[in-house]
């Protein structure tokens, strides 16, 4: 069976958003400090009493194009298309972890575990078990925050698409998430970190929390050009025609 056109583009645009919230997942692991990485002094912020250096886990790396790839879909594809990728995204990422997890219990072979010690690595056993073995208060506070943030960003998209019309699509696209991230950022945090063993306290949580959603919305925001360029590729694609009939079918 030969795929036409539009259902070429939402076969690659499903795959390549799915890939990025897969890898936003792994990658999450690491914590980064964001302005030793840029080669500047650390930004001595203060909230809700809390200070410290700016620092993200690497999947804020991957997050916005995740964000733009939705309000493509949701554009395109309307909230069914969305609801389809994002239920996908959560299989893809809780069968990834249960693989993970399964290759953590496999009997290593031993000249493996000390393979890497003249580069700093005594046990690679260890090292593979603390980088995949993610707590799981972590992994299912990453999957329900992702599934509740994905169905919140397409319910505002085409709350806004309603009133808007297909004008203003950076309105749309920065206002879904603006309340997605929202509900995002403070929902993965309280269950990995305040409901799970390291029962932070609530002053600590919010500014975490309030930290990672500023820095998701200024990442959003600077995307804007990015959602816009990714829609131009579409429409040269598909062609205008096509194009604008697949946006008037998706939301109709």
């Amino acid at each position: 069976m030969q795929l036409d056109k539009p259902q070429r583009l939402f076969v690659f645009l499903a795959a390549f958003f799915c890939v990025n919230a897969v890898l936003a997942e792994f990658i999450g692991v690491k914590i980064f400090a964001l302005e030793t990485t840029l080669g500047i002094q650390p930004f001595e912020w203060n909230l809700f009493g809390q200070t410290g250096s700016l620092n993200f886990t690497a999947g804020t790396l991957l997050w916005p194009i995740v964000f733009v790839m939705t309000d493509i879909v949701n554009e395109y594809y309307g909230e069914r298309g969305v609801r389809f990728i994002s239920y996908t995204a959560v299989a893809l990422i809780l069968y990834g972890f249960l693989f993970a997890f399964a290759a953590i219990h496999l009997a290593p072979a031993g000249w493996w575990v000390t393979a890497n010690q003249d580069q700093g690595v005594p046990d690679l056993q260890k090292a593979f078990a603390a980088i995949f073995g993610q707590g799981l208060w972590t992994i299912w506070g990453s999957v329900i925050a992702f599934g509740i943030g994905q169905l919140v960003d397409v319910s505002v998209f085409s709350a806004i698409r309603r009133k808007t019309g297909p004008r203003f699509v950076w309105l749309r696209a920065t206002g879904s998430t603006a309340v997605s991230q929202l509900v995002d950022s403070f929902v993965v945090i309280y269950i990995a970190f305040v409901l799970g063993p390291q029962k932070w306290g609530y002053d600590l949580f919010l500014a975490v929390a309030t930290l990672n959603y500023g820095y998701k919305m200024l990442a959003a925001v600077a995307l804007i050009p990015l959602l816009y360029l990714v829609r131009k590729g579409i429409h040269l694609y598909l062609g205008n025609s096509q194009a604008e009939q697949l946006r008037l079918l998706a939301h109709h």
